[in-house]
């Protein structure tokens, strides 16, 4: 099955080739690093003035490859001189000491280091140290809805994005398909398995696995609601698990270490300020998050599309609060060099009290910054209400803001 190109990620990557900085391509297990270096690899493998060196440490050829020992070994009987050597590591932190190995290799001449993690820490403590800000970092997200349709050749329709909001976007869908409900429950399933093995039962030696996995369980049901370390212990407290808010924070950390989740801050919209307590969480995947979660896509619907927004938002380069107004909340407070953005997120605005519930918020907000509401609402066309621009989900996933 051929790569297809993820254009942003490509072009993204691309314009750092050449800069001396090494390339860190981060996110969950499964969300399309390995498949931007494989698609890097199928655009430049014919290039003459490029040798492509590739250490994928989920294959059995390079299981072998333990520490940077290892590493140097395979480089330097691949690396070529007068070439424009390119080295890929997938999976980098599976290799012990790999950063010494790669804050060698990247001052060569004419030479790009590109490196894959699980683990949103890959790049703190030593490597960052002694690099001294001489990488960048690129968030690799689950397939957009466009990309979802190109992946699965599906037309745009309210059927296909139903099917993207219940399976989410993990590349690896492509190949299973569609067709079959069990297989990609199973998949999916082996994937969120992976990742909790891996990434935080076995890196974090944990040993209360249920409390695991019932605080997530916890996080999918309450997607997009404020929730606190305390009032979350008070809760499973009640569920006869005797848990603290310090244990709380801790394994939530280790779920936003691994990407499984991000936590998003609530900010002061009058006051301009982040508040230190309660926070939202969101899940990197739909389709991790709809397994954890019962009942079906039905009875969750909206909890799906904040999250879905929240995403695309993410992809566009947003840094993204929830909003706090003197009387009332905004959903996303966005941000990027130079620009704000708000904006409201609602399944169907079927009468005048849903109307004012979305709308009356940002009526609130009294400055310039672009507001929007986007909603699942049936044929809806974009327009204008108040200043306020009225978007439809499929229109937002597709063409943004």
């Amino acid at each position: 099955m051929d790569v297809l190109t993820r254009q942003h990620y490509a072009d993204i990557v691309d314009s750092w080739i050449g800069k001396g900085n090494i390339i860190a391509l981060v996110g969950s297990r499964r969300v399309g690093k390995s498949y931007v270096l494989k698609d890097f690899i199928q655009r430049h493998e014919n290039d003459a003035d490029i040798n492509i060196i590739y250490i994928d440490k989920e294959k059995k050829d390079f299981k072998d490859i333990r520490n940077k020992d290892d590493l140097d070994a395979l480089i330097e009987k691949s690396f070529i001189k007068g070439k424009h050597n390119c080295i890929l590591i997938d999976e980098a932190q599976e290799i012990s000491q790999f950063e010494d190995s790669v804050c060698n290799w990247y001052t060569e001449e004419n030479t790009d280091v590109l490196i894959t993690g699980s683990n949103s820490k890959m790049l703190s403590g030593e490597l960052a140290t002694r690099l001294s800000g001489r990488h960048v970092e690129i968030r690799i997200h689950p397939l957009t809805y466009s990309e979802f349709l190109q992946f699965h050749n599906l037309q745009d329709s309210d059927a296909s994005l139903m099917t993207y909001l219940k399976y989410g976007g993990l590349p690896g869908l492509r190949k299973v398909g569609l067709d079959n409900e069990e297989q990609v429950w199973a998949y999916l399933t082996s994937v969120f398995n992976t990742i909790m093995l891996k990434d935080i039962i076995e890196r974090h030696d944990i040993r209360n696995i249920p409390f695991l996995n019932n605080l997530l369980a916890f996080y999918a049901d309450t997607t997009g609601k404020l929730t606190s370390a305390n009032s979350i212990s008070k809760y499973m407290r009640s569920q006869e698990e005797n848990v603290s808010p310090n244990l709380v924070l801790l394994y939530r950390g280790f779920y936003a270490e691994s990407f499984l989740i991000d936590t998003v801050s609530r900010y002061d919209i009058h006051g301009k300020k982040l508040f230190e307590s309660n926070e939202k969480v969101y899940w990197d995947d739909l389709g991790l998050r709809n397994l954890k979660a019962e009942g079906s896509l039905d009875s969750y619907i909206e909890k799906v599309l904040e999250n879905a927004v929240y995403k695309h938002l993410c992809f566009l380069g947003y840094k993204v609060h929830v909003g706090v107004l003197n009387a009332g909340e905004v959903d996303f407070v966005c941000t990027k060099p130079g620009k704000t953005v708000y904006v409201q997120v609602s399944y169907v605005i079927s009468d005048e009290n849903t109307r004012q519930r979305e709308f009356g918020p940002l009526e609130k907000i009294r400055d310039n910054h672009p507001k929007f509401v986007i909603s699942a609402t049936p044929l809806l066309a974009q327009r204008d209400e108040n200043g306020i621009t009225h978007l439809s989900l499929r229109e937002f996933l597709k063409e943004g803001l």
